[in-house]
């Protein structure tokens, strides 16, 4: 990334709004003063697009410095961020939406959740898959059914609910094919980086990190005493992860055992070095359910 291309991607994340970055690294708004965040770095107050950090004494403006100032990263680094972790907006410059900010004015659009249509008649199909397929335990899967974390959709794929923080606010879905031919998708307008879906007592202080729901129910079925997370894919630094680090979990990373989930294990201890490798027993913990049973 050479100088001038560097500004020119720079200008385009530059006017990310700042609750976007705190949003995505997990950060909380005070309840009784909305412009406090409790963040990885301690207390910080933002005032539009400026932010300042009293216990640090350390301020900015703009979502590049924010990125530096959460994550200790870099200029070039910060902007690399904000680019991976911002793929569910659209960044259009020289828009309406104004921007304090040096640079550019820039707008972000959000594109809309569109959960797929619930279909009961497609349960028992999805039911099947999952218990005769995927072995997985039909008293585990009938709380999320009745809960409305899972469900079957119209085209008869079991639909993960991916839920945010403890409103339970849906911010995406994971889907799964039941038939012959495997696949698996997204729900259109799904944020990663919002929320997940998640299996488990609450009462638990471990957590396991897996690439799927199935993975996550998987583990969960094995181990037993844990809260089993997906990453819904293959995700070196989820932003919502420094949130649950500071709430003082015990964090295991059981990605796959393949070339990716290897790596991406391995970047994510390096970022977070309380982040444990905890490898399943067989490529994936569904194989392993698989193995067991």
């Amino acid at each position: 990334m050479n100088r001038r291309d560097l500004r020119r991607r720079a200008d385009l994340v530059r006017g990310v709004p700042l609750e976007t970055v705190l949003r995505l690294r997990g950060a909380v708004r005070d309840r009784r003063d909305p412009a406090k965040w409790e963040t990885e770095q301690g207390p910080l107050s933002v005032t539009g697009s400026q932010f300042m950090n009293w216990s640090r004494r350390q301020g900015g403006g703009g979502a590049i410095d924010l990125v530096m100032h959460l994550a200790g990263l870099g200029y070039g680094a910060a902007v690399q961020w904000l680019e991976r972790n911002i793929a569910g907006y659209g960044i259009f410059e020289n828009h309406v939406t104004r921007s304090s900010a040096p640079g550019p004015s820039v707008s972000i659009a959000v594109s809309a959740l569109r959960l797929p249509p619930r279909d009961d008649h497609q349960l028992n199909r999805v039911r099947m898959y999952l218990t005769q397929r995927r072995q997985l335990s039909a008293a585990l899967l009938e709380p999320l059914l009745q809960s409305g974390r899972l469900y079957a959709d119209q085209r008869g794929n079991a639909v993960f609910v991916m839920l945010r923080g403890k409103p339970n606010q849906p911010v995406g879905a994971e889907l799964r094919g039941t038939g012959s031919r495997v696949w698996r998708g997204m729900a259109p307008g799904s944020r990663k980086d919002r929320g997940y879906f998640w299996i488990g007592d609450p009462r638990a202080r471990v957590l396991v990190l897996c690439e799927s729901a199935i993975d996550a129910i998987s583990c969960f079925q094995l181990r037993g005493a844990c809260i089993g997370i997906s990453t819904a894919g293959v995700r070196a630094d989820p932003a919502w992860l420094p949130g649950l680090i500071a709430r003082g979990y015990e964090i295991h990373c059981g990605f796959d055992t393949d070339e990716a989930g290897e790596a991406a294990a391995a970047h994510l201890s390096a970022l977070h070095p309380v982040v444990q490798r905890l490898r399943p027993p067989a490529h994936d913990w569904n194989d392993a359910l698989a193995l067991r049973s």
